[in-house]
Order: C-alpha cells, then sequence, then structure tokens
C-alpha cells in the first residue's frame, strides 16, 4: 500500500467533482475546490474520521468495499479505479457474478434520452437503471424490491393479469425463450455465483414452461427489433428497440423510441407528464 501516492490521488479526484456533478448544493462558503472530505466519506458509506485519515496517509488498509465506495462517490473511470487498487495493495478481484455496478457515464446517458424510454440490464436480466420514461412505460422498478425487477423472473412468475405477461408487451413469448438461452449462457460463465444458480433453480420450480426451454440447451438469443407495450392508461404504445452491449460490464442499455410523428411517439409524450402516477381505479400497473 502506498499510502503517500493514495493520499495524493484522493485529493485530486475529490478537487475536481463539483457539487453539482452529484447532486449537492454547491454553496457560498466553500474555500477548496471540489467536494468536501465529509461529502465524499458521506458518498462512499465510510466515517469522514476514516476518509481523512486516507488523505493524510494515515488509515489502514481499506477493504474492497470501502475501495469500491470510493471508486463511486469520486466517480472514477475504469482506469482511475484499476490506479485505486494498485495504490491500495488491493488488486481488483474477478467477479463470481454479474456486475450490478453501472458506469456513472451509462446513468448520464439515460437522462440525457428524454424522448426515449431506457434501461440498463445485468447478464440475468436484473434491472439496474432506468430513467423517468421506462418507469412510467413499464414500472415504477424504485417502489420494487430487487428480486422484483428481474424481467426473466417476471415473464415466467408473473404477476400477469387479464392474461397479459410482461407489462402486455407483444414479443412476450420471444422475450421467454431469448432470456432462458441468455441465462443459460450466464450460467456457465458464472459457475460460481450463488444468485444465478438459485434464480435458476427457481425458475425450473415454478414453471414448466421455463424447464422445458432449459432443457433443450439452446443458447443463440433472438433479436427483436420492435415491439408493442399494452399500456393501461394511454393503450398501445409501439416502439423500435435497440440494444447497446456494455461489453465489460456484461450488461446491455435497451432504448425504446417510437416512430417520429406516429400515435405511439404522442403515447410517450403523455407518459412523460403522467410519469409513474396512476389515474385509473384498477391500481398500479401490475
Amino acid at each position: 500500500m502506498d499510502r503517500e501516492e493514495l493520499a495524493k490521488f484522493l485529493r485530486s479526484r475529490r478537487e475536481r467533482i463539483t457539487p453539482a456533478e452529484v447532486g449537492l448544493p454547491a454553496g457560498s462558503r466553500r474555500r477548496t475546490p471540489g467536494l468536501r472530505r465529509e461529502e465524499v466519506a458521506q458518498l462512499a458509506f465510510v466515517s469522514t474520521e476514516y476518509y481523512t485519515r486516507l488523505e493524510q496517509a494515515r488509515a489502514p488498509h481499506p477493504s474492497q468495499e470501502v475501495l469500491a465506495g470510493l471508486a463511486r462517490a469520486l466517480r472514477l473511470s475504469d482506469a482511475e479505479r484499476d490506479h485505486l487498487h494498485h495504490l491500495a495493495g488491493a488488486p481488483r478481484l474477478p467477479a463470481a457474478g454479474p456486475s450490478r455496478e453501472v458506469r456513472q457515464s451509462i446513468l448520464d446517458l439515460l437522462h440525457r434520452l428524454p424522448q426515449a424510454a431506457a434501461t440498463v440490464t445485468s447478464a440475468t436480466f436484473e434491472v439496474l437503471a432506468w430513467n423517468d420514461l421506462a418507469a412510467a412505460l413499464m414500472e415504477d422498478f424504485s417502489a420494487l424490491p430487487r428480486r422484483d425487477r428481474n424481467l426473466v423472473r417476471r415473464v415466467f412468475l408473473g404477476p400477469h393479469t387479464q392474461g397479459r405477461r410482461l407489462y402486455g408487451v407483444s414479443d412476450a413469448d420471444a422475450f421467454a425463450r431469448s432470456s432462458t438461452r441468455r441465462l443459460r449462457a450466464a450460467a456457465a460463465r458464472y459457475p460460481d455465483d450463488p444468485e444465478v444458480a438459485e434464480l435458476v433453480a427457481e425458475l425450473l420450480d415454478g414453471s414448466e414452461e421455463f424447464t422445458r426451454l432449459w432443457e433443450s440447451h439452446d443458447v443463440s438469443a433472438e433479436t427483436t427489433l420492435r415491439k408493442t407495450f399494452q399500456h393501461p392508461l394511454v393503450g398501445p404504445v409501439t416502439v423500435n428497440c435497440d440494444v447497446l452491449d456494455i461489453t465489460d460490464r456484461d450488461q446491455q442499455v435497451v432504448i425504446y423510441t417510437a416512430v417520429p410523428g406516429s400515435p405511439s411517439e404522442e403515447a410517450l409524450r403523455l407518459l412523460s407528464v403522467i410519469g409513474t402516477q396512476r389515474m385509473d381505479a384498477t391500481g398500479p400497473w401490475p
């Protein structure tokens, strides 16, 4: 552990970040550039005392969890993250399971697409991030526990309402086939991850359809370029579906856009105003 270089690196990264970049008020009495030490500590979920000792080259060896928190708080790039671990004398461990950490630049991208619904999904189809329009079109994911944000679990195990699967989307059956194939490939990539094994076991136990598809041993996913959501408030919304691979994180950005000038574009525009509030008497979108 190179305490002196680690301290200098942390100070330099802290001083380059403005409070506005992390959603903090700038205030009028800042005597140093960037964030305060206590602000970095708060964002990284460590004590201010411990973070101060890191910057003073007096702290003990930081754990992997602390380094992950610092990297997130300081918005480090992948190269900077590797350098942080090198200075701390704690090489990054290979992932046992799919990454759930979404790069900050990808999070920023989602919110720069106000006319598109966009999500980030993991290798096991957990929705990791989303923008406001995706929440309005599909589900208020922030209101769900983590396990219920998994789309492959939802398509096979529900909830299903009025015979509609996966938000009433037109390609639900195709998604069921494709997600099974991709989940099989993910299970091979992460053979030691208990969460992947538990998900597969739950699906095998709860869905005859999944069992049949799983036992086919197919791994080639299908491509869907267009789909229609049956939305309870605005009716059918037909969207183009584009998927961007984030190879280093084994994640995908899924972007839904409507044809300009179409009724579906008007529906998305209305949803962007309505947001996730529900105006019908039947309760939340199932």
